[in-house]
């Protein structure tokens, strides 16, 4: 048996509906062995790479890589719905409904384990996109047609690889540098690179791509999806950013923000919707396409009464995140705060971002509260509710009324521009250069201050007392869009907020609480599980037990 990092190649046998560069299914045929069926959209050289479209087909399973369509509760790949969102269910902003013994939870509860398959889903998922971007490099300069073409296909599948390989660093660190296609032999017996040499090759690939991407603002709307020098620049920022290199950070991040082609959208609901999707402030997003490729996150984190299954459950810590109105941090007892309507005076991302008890969800009400046995949602521990007292509203439109596994096709960002500015204050401040109410005003108030935010301005330029405040920013701002346990990896803040008891929404009216929540808090607020984060355990992923078993080389 080989292992995933084995490229098999395997004929085409047959193709859905093609449309270029747009998540479309390609049939392929699979050899019998799981660990032997990568890349599954791979093409044999000898007979494919004679024309352009049929470079663009491998261009478009390039960007594919791992991703699945349909219901999904293990990621494939890091940027299908269930690799982003369902990251969240790791951190202190999120909890599966499914229980403590959903492997998503399991990676900081203190019980991971090498066999979990969250895991593996991730390791497969990014050799398998490796892979298919090997295979193309290889073969891409045998097509012919315009050299220009070619070099922007190799620009972006370079960017994609490199991005891959971002998170290994990240999430692994010492693992396989794979720059080539392997036969099985040199697969089983592929030797660990270290993190460092991951570093390097990271950030030489992704100059390199950058220098032969296209900018965003040279994008035409068919190129919708594909990558441009901005989502390049944005992943070098990150990988500095990772790294602790703030100063080279800060010149990227800097680069992204002066070349002008990327602004803060005013709504900022609409960013997570088809309505607005294509908008400016969504530098790279993952491509749904409603009917064809559909994102069906709908179906999963959607409330009961909408007919979904709930499975996206915001815990009580993000929700008390989100301040008041007026820019001043939440507190149950200051009479601004309403039991009986949360969302009263709160920041406005409270309220595009999360559903809370008596809101609306489109035409319905999301009634949860813990005393309503006649709801669908009410707040149990066995119903196929909330088990927090609130629900997810970002990425919906509010009126779509189709198939909530296959006909929704909202995208999923994977870079907004909100990040780049926030990173780049991240990364003035931890260079140690001076903080300015100019940097605050370029930065992170126009990302609280747009339109239909509108919060005051922060006005503190002291680092010490800047850096909570910035932390809680991106928190809020950035929530379910998959950054927040890489955020908190990198800050090494695993013992503070992945330890003890988590809780849920306050209910001090109801009168089955003292009797129902499983632990019992003087704000009345439900209990809903608790963890015991492992410094140095959980915060470096183990390489999946099955991948070790095949080459013990892997697990030194």
């Amino acid at each position: 048996m080989t292992n995933f990092l084995y490229t098999h190649r395997t004929r085409i046998s047959g193709f859905g509906r093609f449309v270029v560069l747009a998540m479309v299914l390609l049939m392929v045929s699979a050899c019998d062995k799981q660990l032997e069926q990568f890349p599954s959209n791979a093409f044999a050289k000898d007979n494919f790479w004679t024309s352009e479209s049929n470079a663009n087909i491998a261009l478009t399973g390039a960007y594919r890589g791992a991703i699945e369509y349909g219901t999904q509760v293990v990621p494939s790949d890091w940027w299908t719905y269930c690799g982003i969102v369902f990251m969240e269910f790791a951190t202190d902003n999120a909890y599966d409904r499914r229980g403590d013994n959903s492997t998503q939870n399991r990676l900081t509860n203190g019980t991971l384990l090498p066999n979990n398959n969250v895991v593996n889903g991730y390791w497969k998922g990014s050799y398998k996109r490796i892979a298919i971007c090997n295979d193309f490099l290889e073969n891409i300069d045998n097509v012919p047609m315009d050299q220009a073409q070619i070099d922007r296909m190799a620009a972006e599948v370079r960017f994609l690889r490199a991005a891959t390989y971002f998170y290994i660093t990240q999430f692994w660190g010492s693992s396989p540098l794979v720059t080539s296609t392997l036969t099985p032999e040199e697969a089983n017996n592929v030797d660990k690179a270290t993190k460092a040499e991951l570093v390097s090759f990271v950030i030489s690939e992704l100059k390199a791509a950058a220098e032969d991407l296209p900018s965003f603002g040279e994008l035409t709307g068919s190129e919708a999806g594909r990558a441009s020098k901005q989502a390049a620049l944005a992943f070098l920022g990150r990988m500095y950013l990772g790294e602790k290199n703030f100063i080279e950070a800060s010149k990227v991040y800097k680069e992204i923000i002066d070349m002008g082609e990327n602004t803060i959208d005013p709504d900022y609901a609409s960013l997570f919707t088809p309505v607005n999707e294509a908008s400016s402030e969504n530098i790279f997003s993952t491509q749904y396409f409603g009917g064809q490729a559909g994102n069906a996150l709908p179906q999963h984190a959607y409330p009961a009464v909408a007919s979904g299954w709930h499975i996206v459950n915001p815990l009580g810590s993000l929700a008390d995140a989100y301040g008041f109105d007026d820019g001043t941090p939440l507190s149950y007892d200051d009479p601004k705060f309403d039991y009986d309507d949360m969302g009263a005076n709160r920041d406005p991302r409270f309220r595009y971002n999360l559903l809370w008890d008596g809101s609306s969800f489109g035409d319905k009400i999301y009634d949860c509260h813990p005393d309503h046995s006649e709801s669908l949602d009410q707040l149990t521990y066995s119903k196929q509710a909330t088990r927090t007292g609130y629900g997810l509203r970002k990425f919906f439109d509010e009126s779509f009324s189709g198939n909530l596994q296959s006909d929704y096709g909202g995208n999923i960002p994977i870079i907004r521009y909100a990040e780049v500015l926030l990173s780049y204050l991240e990364a003035e401040l931890e260079a140690g250069n001076p903080i300015t109410q100019q940097l605050l005003d370029e930065t992170i108030n126009k990302v609280r201050g747009r339109a239909s935010v509108g919060l005051p301005p922060i006005t503190e330029t002291d680092a010490a007392a800047l850096r909570p405040i910035l932390r809680n920013e991106r928190r809020i701002e950035l929530a379910f869009e998959g950054q927040r346990l890489w955020d908190i990896f990198r800050w090494g803040i695993g013992d503070e907020v992945l330890v003890g008891d988590f809780w849920g929404a306050p209910f001090p009216d109801s009168t089955l609480y003292p009797t129902t929540s499983k632990k019992l808090d003087p704000q009345s607020r439900w209990y809903v599980t608790s963890k015991d984060f492992r410094v140095g355990i959980d915060d470096v992923w183990p390489i999946p037990e099955s991948e070790v078993n095949v080459n013990p080389k892997l697990g030194n």
